[in-house]
C-alpha cells in the first residue's frame, strides 16, 4: 500500500493586503467593534449580528459583553419555535428518514410578524447606546448601522449535531443525527443561504465561529477582496475525513491520518457546499464556507455559461471512497432528472463516475448494471426479501461484477445500479446533489450507530433503467477513454462522461508541461499519479501553485489558460480534469 506523499490536510491561501483587518479571539474582536462603533455618528447605534444556524449564539453574546449594550434583542424569539416550528416544516421534511423536499420558503416565513414589529418598536424607542440584535434572522428585524455575520462551516455543524446540538429554534438534542442533518440540508441551510446571499455585499465584518471560544473576524472589505483574489488563482478546499461501516485503510497512509482510527471511508475534498476555504491575512487564518465564494464570485469562478445554467451552485463534486481493506459500498442507484425534480424539488441529478485511484489484491471490482436476462420482478422480489432479512440479496446472480484495475474510469449515469467492491480506492467524480442516493441493499450491515442503514427500494426501483444490461454497460460505461492529443511526453484522453451526463473529463499523462484552457468552465482536478505538480500561468497572472498526489484542486474559469508542470524528479504524472460540457 502507498505511504504518505505530503498530502496537505490544511491548505491555506494567503491574501495580499488587509493584514490589519483580521482579529482573533473575542477580546480583539470586541476592541475592533468598539472602535468601529465610535466612528459612527453619536447617539443610538444598532449592531446587528446575523448568525448562521448552529452558531453558538450564547457564547457570542456573553463574549461581547464588553460592548456594554444598552438593549439586547434576540431575534430568534420573534420566530416560531418548538412544536409549532416542527409542524410548519413537516411538509418539506416528510416522514422519510433521509429525504425531504428542498424548501422554497424564506426565513421570514418562519417569523411572527407581530413579534418582529414589537422588536422594531423597542429599537425605535431606545435612546443612546449600542442596541444589539442577534440571532438567525437578526437582519430581518433591522438592517443595522453595523452588520456582523457569524458564519459556520457545514462540517462543523454536522459535528455539533453528533455532539448533541439541536436544530435551529427547537429542542431536539437527542434526535438522530440523520434527522438533524435532513432538517439542516433541506430547510435551515436553504433559508440561511438566501439571507446570506443578500448580505455578503454589505456586511461590515464576518466572523468564523467554528472553534469554540476562539473566533476569527475579518472586515467586510477584507472578506470581499479575499474572495476576489481566490477566484483569480488555483486553490484547494479544506478536506474532511469520516469513518464508515465499509471504510478502509488507504487514506490513513496516503493522507497522513490518525493510525489509531478504525478506518476512514470518505474524504470530502472537492464539495464546495460542504467544504470550507482557509484564508490567511497576516498571521491570522479564517475558515469560511467555500459556498461563499460561489455566492460572491459566480461568474469569475464558474464561467459565464456555467453560471447561466447553474446559478450560484457549484455543479461538480470530487470525493474519495476508501474500501481498501474494508467492505463493499451499499448497492445503490441515483434518481433520474425528472424524478429528482418532481419528488425533491432539486433541479438536476447525481450523475457520477468512479475513477479507480488504486486497487488491492482481493479481486477488486465494481457492480454495474443488470446482467442480461435479469428479470425485473425477480430483482425486486429479492431486494424485498433481503430488506426483510429473509435472505441476502444475490448480487452476482442479478448484477454485472466488473473487475477493475488502477486508472480505470467507470461511468455511472443516473438510473444505473452500482457500487464499488472492497479493496478499491475510488475518486468519485459527480454532479453535486450527493445526498440523493437510493440504497437498495447494504449487505446486511448496520451503521456505526448500530441502527440499520436506510434502504429505499421503492424510490430505487422506480429509477433503475432495466435495459442497462451487460451489453449496454460494456458498450457505454466501461473502457470509454479516447485519445484527444498525443505528442512526445504528453497524452490527453477523454475518459467520459456518458452523453447523459453534463460533466466532461480529460486525463493528462505527461512528463513535460501541458497547456490547458478553461473554455469558460470551472475546472476541478486531482493528481492521480505522481509525487507533485505545479500549476502555473503562462503570463504570470497568478503565482505558481503546488499540488501533491491525491489532492483535489480548483481552477476558476476566469483564468483561461494554465499550465500543468510535472515533478522533474519522478516519472510521468497523471491528472484527471473535470469541467462542464459546452
Amino acid at each position: 500500500m502507498l505511504t504518505a506523499r505530503n498530502y496537505d490536510k490544511s491548505p491555506t491561501t494567503r491574501i495580499k493586503g488587509f493584514e490589519d483587518s483580521a482579529w482573533q479571539g473575542y477580546h480583539a474582536i470586541c476592541e475592533a467593534l468598539i472602535l468601529r462603533a465610535k466612528s459612527l455618528p453619536a447617539g443610538k447605534k444598532i449592531l446587528v449580528i446575523e448568525c448562521y444556524p448552529g452558531t453558538d449564539k450564547a457564547e457570542v453574546l456573553a463574549s461581547l459583553s464588553a460592548l456594554a449594550p444598552a438593549l439586547i434583542l434576540d431575534s430568534d424569539l420573534c420566530a416560531y419555535s418548538g412544536g409549532e416550528l416542527d409542524r410548519m416544516m413537516q411538509p418539506d421534511l416528510t416522514d422519510d428518514r433521509v429525504f425531504g423536499i428542498m424548501t422554497t420558503k424564506t426565513l421570514q416565513d418562519y417569523y411572527r410578524a407581530q413579534a418582529s414589529e414589537a422588536a422594531r418598536k423597542k429599537i425605535e424607542q431606545a435612546e443612546d447606546g449600542i442596541i444589539l440584535v442577534i440571532g438567525t434572522g437578526a437582519s430581518l428585524i433591522h438592517s443595522g448601522d453595523l452588520l456582523v455575520y457569524c458564519d459556520l462551516t457545514r462540517w462543523e455543524i454536522q459535528l455539533r449535531y453528533r455532539a448533541g446540538m439541536s436544530n435551529w429554534n427547537t429542542a431536539n438534542p437527542g434526535a438522530p443525527t440523520l434527522s438533524k442533518y435532513k432538517r439542516g440540508f433541506f430547510i435551515e441551510w436553504r433559508l440561511a443561504d438566501k439571507i446570506k446571499k443578500s448580505l455578503l455585499d454589505r456586511i461590515d465584518f464576518i466572523m468564523d465561529t467554528n472553534k469554540k471560544g476562539n473566533p476569527v473576524m475579518i472586515s467586510g472589505e477584507a472578506f470581499r477582496e479575499g474572495l476576489r483574489q481566490l477566484s483569480a488563482q488555483p486553490f484547494r478546499l479544506q478536506p474532511y475525513f469520516d469513518p464508515g461501516v465499509w471504510g478502509g485503510q488507504w487514506m490513513k497512509n496516503v493522507c497522513g491520518l490518525d493510525e489509531e482510527s478504525e478506518n476512514f471511508a470518505w474524504s470530502f475534498d472537492g464539495v464546495p457546499e460542504e467544504n470550507s476555504i482557509n484564508l490567511q491575512f497576516g498571521d491570522v487564518v479564517i475558515a469560511l464556507p467555500a459556498i461563499n465564494l460561489v455566492f460572491c464570485r459566480p461568474r469569475e469562478l464558474l464561467g459565464d455559461r456555467v453560471h447561466a445554467r447553474f446559478g450560484t451552485e457549484f455543479p461538480i463534486r470530487f470525493d474519495l471512497l476508501d474500501t481498501m481493506g474494508g467492505q463493499n459500498l451499499s448497492l445503490q442507484v441515483h434518481p433520474l432528472t425528472e424524478y429528482i425534480q418532481e419528488k425533491f424539488n432539486m433541479r438536476y441529478t447525481q450523475d457520477e463516475s468512479y475513477y479507480i485511484l488504486d486497487v488491492g489484491e482481493d479481486n477488486p471490482c465494481v457492480y454495474l448494471g443488470l446482467k442480461s436476462g435479469a428479470a425485473r420482478a425477480e430483482v425486486i422480489r429479492d431486494l424485498h426479501r433481503a430488506e426483510s432479512g429473509e435472505a441476502p440479496f444475490p448480487a452476482c446472480r442479478h448484477l454485472n461484477r466488473i473487475p477493475v484495475k488502477k486508472h480505470d474510469h467507470i461511468l455511472i449515469p443516473a438510473g444505473t445500479v452500482h457500487c464499488s467492491g472492497r479493496d478499491t480506492m475510488v475518486l468519485e467524480i459527480s454532479a453535486t446533489p450527493y445526498i440523493f442516493t437510493f440504497k437498495l441493499w447494504d449487505w446486511g450491515r448496520v451503521g456505526l450507530d448500530g441502527l440499520p442503514r436506510p434502504i429505499h427500494i421503492e424510490h430505487g426501483t422506480a429509477n433503475i433503467q432495466w435495459d442497462r444490461d451487460t451489453e449496454w454497460v460494456t458498450e457505454n460505461l466501461i473502457g470509454q477513454a479516447k485519445p484527444l492529443h498525443k505528442e512526445d511526453g504528453i497524452l490527453a484522453e477523454r475518459t467520459g462522461l456518458h452523453r447523459r451526463e453534463f460533466i466532461d473529463t480529460v486525463r493528462y499523462t505527461f512528463s513535460k508541461p501541458v497547456i490547458c484552457e478553461t473554455n469558460d468552465s470551472v475546472h476541478m482536478l486531482n493528481l492521480v499519479e505522481g509525487h507533485k505538480i505545479t500549476v502555473s500561468s503562462p503570463d504570470s497572472a497568478f503565482e505558481p501553485f503546488m499540488v501533491h498526489y491525491a489532492e483535489t484542486f480548483i481552477v476558476p474559469a476566469q483564468l483561461g489558460t494554465y499550465c500543468l508542470e510535472p515533478d522533474t524528479d519522478g516519472g510521468p504524472c497523471m491528472v484527471i480534469q473535470a469541467s462542464v460540457r459546452g
